[in-house]
């Protein structure tokens, strides 16, 4: 899809919207907020209108990123947490990999044996195979998915071990507060499948690199962005 077509009979300029969503799946912010930003900036537009462009342009931004990722690691870290949307409990699965890179987010009513597998064969595919091990709490529902599935992959289930996961849902939960919680499971999969590429982009370990190579590698995320967001 060309440019044109892609941003077709909408009046702002490509750069403009391609700005607000970056700045809506990169920082903690509500469209309200973004609209005081670009108002800052003499561009007047509505929050509802930053709203629109979120939920067009997120998901394919994103899968742009995720069509151009260089590839997870060998090791997944999986966990699950409960996410209430209009009231009822729904789990949130995730993997990372041992780089803290997000595999895959996934939305489900359920976190029994065959929401586990139907997870695990998400990972399948986004990793183009088995990881050489996994790593989870004590669930059945894992146990139950990794012998059927990937029976030749390490399965660890030491406590602690599972950590890494565990910690990776607190940007998820910053957004869900600022966002005032889900309204939706199709609303919150969009967004959280979008921001977990965008964080994959710009997860560049800061507190591990030097200052300038930080730089460097801060420059080349936005180089892929601009890349994602112009084809």
């Amino acid at each position: 899809m060309t440019q044109s077509k892609l941003y077709k009979r909408h009046r702002f300029p490509p750069e403009i919207i391609q700005y607000a969503v970056w700045l809506y799946h990169r920082f903690n912010l509500s469209h309200r907020d973004i609209e005081d930003l670009m108002s800052q900036r003499g561009i007047e537009v509505t929050y509802e209108a930053i709203r629109l462009w979120c939920n067009k342009f997120g998901p394919k931004y994103a899968q742009r990123l995720r069509r151009k990722h260089q590839g997870y690691g060998d090791t997944f870290f999986i966990d699950e947490v409960f996410v209430k949307i209009q009231g009822k409990q729904h789990y949130l699965w995730r993997a990372v990999d041992q780089d803290g890179e997000v595999v895959d987010v996934f939305l489900q009513k359920r976190r029994d044996g065959k929401a586990a597998k139907r997870f695990f064969k998400r990972l399948l595919r986004k990793h183009g195979g088995e990881p050489r091990k996994i790593v989870t709490d004590k669930l059945r529902s894992y146990g139950v998915a990794h012998r059927e599935l990937i029976p030749e992959t390490i399965h660890d289930t030491t406590q602690y071990a599972n950590n890494r996961c565990e910690l990776s849902h607190e940007p998820t939960r910053v957004r869900e507060r600022g966002m005032r919680k889900f309204k939706s499971m199709h609303q919150a999969q969009r967004f959280l499948g979008a921001h977990a590429a965008v964080y994959n982009l710009f997860n560049l370990g800061r507190h591990l690199v030097s200052a300038e190579n930080y730089r460097f590698f801060r420059q080349r995320a936005f180089a892929s962005w601009e890349n994602a967001v112009a084809i």
